[in-house]
């Protein structure tokens, strides 16, 4: 068996070594392309061309059944054929413009001092503690009721940043703030983890056998489950966030009803905590993203977050993300959201290691865009997924 199985290794290898030598000679001819393209100021991409190419590829398998690992084999292979020559290009001095003139993420403001900061609750609320956490003393705040009222506010000039969540690490992404970044076109000028401790508080002299009603928010709900069974009989109220459900709970003074929040809420409002960190994992944070009108790139920027938009036709997509790959660029997350008005089509949420104008990520972006219906840069800022508190 172990003779059988090197004797097919052996066989294996000696292909793998007809295909290198091959591979090598293809690279070859696809620069002496690029020099060619780049002499009669030719664009690197060519849709139809690279269409028919996969469709005679396809038509030359005996085995049609290997039709789709054929074409994802030589989508990757053309995409590496086009990074190839446009680094001819760049080193040629020709970097191509953008047609449409200046890209989009070279219109860059200075961060703004002494600003005013949009969150959605009240405070005590994760969002104005994220607020607090990223712009610190100098800034001053304002409230909303919804998410929505953030981006309004900022869109009227009321506000100069407004700060927002957009994913739980135990409940995954929050969908309307995607949805609400596609609306306004805003972008992400840095994000702010705030890890999640959530607590049952009460009026003073209150106890648990007492309650009957818990107020919070539809997260906290759901973020403390596993604590919520152990008490069927308790009647779930849910309050735009968890900071108006302490509030409301304080105002009442009923001993029979509870929130679940933050125990920096308990200070504000003056409730007593009468059970601690009861989400189901101690390791909960919340994502936010601090959002602009403008663009900014601020010191130590070094994650990226686009949106764009596919044709809606058979590898779409995988074209788009054998981008990442080639480059060698980290894919950190994708989010899709349905497109209004366009039955079965999303808009992709990608965020990616990098810095816009470093590193070759101008082509990186230039190739996503020619692989894209429409492609829009949200942000370049500062990773903090890691310093959640």
């Amino acid at each position: 068996m172990m003779d059988k199985l090197d004797c097919l290794r052996g066989e294996i290898d000696a292909v793998d070594a007809a295909l290198t030598e091959l591979y090598e000679r293809r690279r070859e001819l696809t620069a002496q392309v690029g020099e060619y393209k780049r002499g009669k100021g030719l664009g690197v991409t060519d849709p139809k061309r690279e269409a028919e190419a996969l469709a005679a590829r396809r038509a030359l398998l005996r085995d049609r059944s290997l039709g789709a690992d054929l074409t994802a084999l030589f989508e990757l292979i053309m995409s590496q054929s086009r990074r190839q020559q446009r680094l001819l290009q760049d080193r040629a001095g020709n970097g191509a413009t953008e047609p449409s003139g200046s890209p989009v993420w070279r219109e860059i403001r200075r961060p703004l001092e002494r600003p005013t900061v949009a969150y959605q609750g009240l405070p005590g609320a994760y969002g104005e503690e994220a607020a607090a956490l990223f712009f610190g003393k100098e800034a001053s705040y304002i409230h909303t009721e919804s998410f929505e009222g953030v981006f309004t506010v900022l869109s009227q000039g009321r506000a100069d940043y407004g700060v927002v969540p957009i994913e739980n690490s135990s409940t995954g992404a929050i969908n309307a703030v995607y949805d609400l970044l596609g609306k306004y076109g805003f972008y992400i000028v840095g994000e702010q983890s705030v890890r999640v401790c959530h607590c049952l508080l009460a009026p003073r002299g209150a106890v648990l056998d007492g309650i009957r009603q818990v107020y919070s928010h539809e997260q906290g709900f759901f973020q403390s489950e596993e604590y919520l069974r152990r008490y069927p009989q308790w009647q779930r109220i849910p309050l735009l966030n968890t900071a108006e459900a302490a509030r409301f709970v304080a105002e009442s003074g009923d001993p029979a009803r509870a929130a679940i929040a933050s125990s920096r809420a308990a200070d504000i409002y003056s409730l007593t905590v009468l059970a601690e960190g009861i989400n189901f994992s101690d390791k909960n944070s919340t994502r936010f993203v601090v959002v602009s009108p403008g663009m900014e790139i601020r010191e130590g920027a070094d994650k990226i977050s686009a949106l764009f938009t596919l044709e809606h036709e058979s590898g779409s997509l995988y074209r788009a993300l054998s981008i990442f790959a080639v480059s060698g660029l980290n894919l950190l997350k994708i989010e899709s959201r349905p497109i209004p008005d366009r039955s079965w089509e999303y808009r992709f949420f990608v965020d990616f290691s990098g810095r816009l104008g470093e590193g070759g990520m101008d082509n990186v972006i230039r190739e996503l865009r020619e692989n894209s219906r429409s492609f829009q840069i949200l942000g370049n800022y500062r990773s903090n997924m890691g310093e959640a508190m």
